[in-house]
């Protein structure tokens, strides 16, 4: 039997797998969801080690995640995180807008001041998917917006594309 500790799950049998597990974990000070989606009731157990590797590593593909949502928001051409701000900032009541980024702003301080609101809320991870290995979802907001910036990476953590989806 093929098992592995995977953090915050626990134990795992390579050869017994079910289809969706989830956990809450603490993050940056707020909550997270992290979970692992199998096709196959068995997969390598190789493939789950790099699972393990890449959950003790959430932090740092974060700060990487967070390094393409900036560059997106400044690209004039960025077309997901600066549409996902511009569209927060005519859309939220304006009070639940003054509670994020606080009263008498600058108008033109208000899209940055929001992008710094943005947060990770979850990461799903799809070990024998061809498509995609990890997918982390961003909001400013769950109880105020059901949009989301998400980015999409390989095993590494290397961006695949970034959208904006609800």
């Amino acid at each position: 039997m093929a098992t592995i500790k995977l953090p915050h799950f626990g134990m795992l049998d390579a050869a017994a797998l079910d289809e969706y597990y989830d956990v809450d974990i603490d993050f940056n000070n707020s909550t997270i969801q992290v979970d692992l989606n199998f096709d196959a009731k068995t997969i390598d157990i190789k493939r789950l080690e790099v699972v393990k590797h890449f959950i003790e590593n959430i932090r740092i593909h974060d700060i990487s995640n967070r390094k393409h949502i900036v560059q997106d928001f400044d690209d004039e051409d960025g077309d997901t995180v600066r549409f996902y701000i511009e569209h927060h900032l005519e859309e939220l009541a304006t009070d639940d807008l003054n509670q994020l980024i606080g009263t008498n702003k600058k108008t033109a301080d208000r899209p940055r001041l929001l992008l710094q609101q943005l947060h990770l809320v979850r990461v799903g991870l799809y070990p024998d998917s061809a498509d995609q290995f990890a997918i982390f979802d961003y909001s400013i907001g769950q109880e105020l917006t059901n949009y989301l910036v998400v980015i999409n990476t390989d095993e590494n953590g290397n961006m695949d594309y970034m959208t904006m989806e609800s």
